[in-house]
């Protein structure tokens, strides 16, 4: 969650200095790499960043951190908040060294909850926020399944960025710091809630809770004579244009297909009815058809294929950065578009430690202080130059 919500920061232009334990942030360790502690994910959530190594249990490893409080904006942390207290780091500790700090913590549960000193991955709160369930349902076979993305933590620290940048606005106007908490729990409860809260939103309630049109096991990429398509017949005028296209008179005679309300009731039939006319026709065909008619329609990607995608290519969405250890390595660029002020690559990610000397020298430590730190396990040190 941090890390992803700190690129996004280090885009926009921010001097994101990237506190790690002496071993390192444990994603540089996760999938192939050419170095130890270069791994694709770690890679793809760290850029534009400098990275210093600090053992924060150690008396000097906290005074070094203090400093960095004392002329910073933002601390972000994504351990569990009592952890931060018993290090000595919580927002009452720090906001002595600064009091116009930003205190964000992403983390598991809200504090003043039953739940809030357990330990959070995003597998946990994907069950906790009923995900697996909602699969289970869906695919119509009452097997309950994760879904295949670290989503919980992509979308909490998007959550999460959004809270600094609301921060710092404020801050600006004002000159106040705070302490902000982006508990994952409750972030995803609401996401989830937002679709499925259904009849159970009202007081009584006018039916259960659920989305049916997300929740038929029929909605999915429709089989046609030789793959998949992926097409979304959404309103009045779709319906229509979709059953001009295949010669019926169903959309203005059936009474199941006058509304978004009724075509929501009856979402399974409807959706089984696709399934069986999409097996009709080639996906090519179908594509053709549907674009002729203005049906929001595409074909089906694979990880392969979405690599591949000519749109990606034509947007120059992945891009081809030279690393100074990994050598080339394909990112993807941010994917928003600025008039003005562009988010921007401008540091790959770094190595475990690459930049502690620097940053000890910008805090005024001299080199013997360096090298003494880093005797005593501290930090870690690479080679000038």
């Amino acid at each position: 969650m941090a890390p992803f919500a700190a690129q996004i920061l280090g885009d926009m232009g921010a001097d994101v200095i990237k506190v790690e334990p002496p071993d390192g942030d444990t994603i540089r360790r996760i999938g192939p790499m050419v170095h130890p502690g270069m791994g694709p994910m770690y890679l793809h959530a760290n850029r534009n960043k400098r990275s210093i190594t600090l053992d924060l249990k150690s008396k000097p490893g906290k005074e070094v951190l203090f400093k960095l409080v004392e002329r910073t904006d933002v601390l972000l942390y994504n351990v569990r908040p009592q952890a931060m207290t018993a290090l000595g780091m919580g927002y009452e500790d720090l906001r002595h060294f600064n009091p116009g700090l930003i205190y964000v913590g992403a983390f598991g549960f809200g504090r003043d909850g039953p739940y809030a000193k357990r330990p959070a991955f995003d597998d946990l709160i994907q069950g906790l926020s009923g995900i697996p369930s909602l699969i289970a349902q869906s695919a119509g076979d009452g097997i309950p399944r994760y879904i295949p993305l670290a989503m919980v933590d992509r979308y909490v620290g998007v959550n999460t960025a959004n809270a600094i940048l609301g921060a710092l606005l404020h801050k600006a106007r004002t000159g106040q710091g705070q302490s902000i908490d982006v508990p994952m729990f409750e972030t995803m409860a609401e996401m989830v809630m937002a679709d499925h809260s259904g009849g159970a939103a009202f007081d009584p309630p006018l039916g259960p809770y659920g989305y049916p049109r997300l929740l038929a096991p029929e909605r999915h990429p429709y089989r046609t004579l030789d793959g998949y398509v992926c097409v979304m017949i959404y309103t009045d005028q779709h319906w229509r244009r979709f059953f001009e296209l295949i010669g019926s008179n169903e959309a203005t005679e059936n009474p199941k297909f006058a509304s978004i309300t009724t075509r929501t009731i009856n979402a399974r039939e409807i959706h089984q009815m696709l399934e069986d006319k999409m097996r009709t026709r080639s996906t090519s065909d179908w594509l053709d058809a549907f674009y002729k008619a203005d049906i929001p329609a595409t074909r089906l990607h694979t990880l392969e294929s979405l690599a591949d995608d000519p749109h990606l290519k034509a947007v120059s969405f992945f891009e081809w950065h030279e690393h100074p250890s990994e050598g080339r390595v394909r990112m993807t660029r941010p994917p928003s578009r600025w008039s003005e002020t562009p988010p921007t690559i401008r540091r790959p990610p770094p190595r475990i430690g690459e930049h502690s000397r620097e940053i000890l020298n910008e805090l005024g430590y001299s080199a013997e202080d360096i090298r003494r730190l880093a005797a005593e396990s501290v930090t870690t040190l690479e080679a000038p130059g």
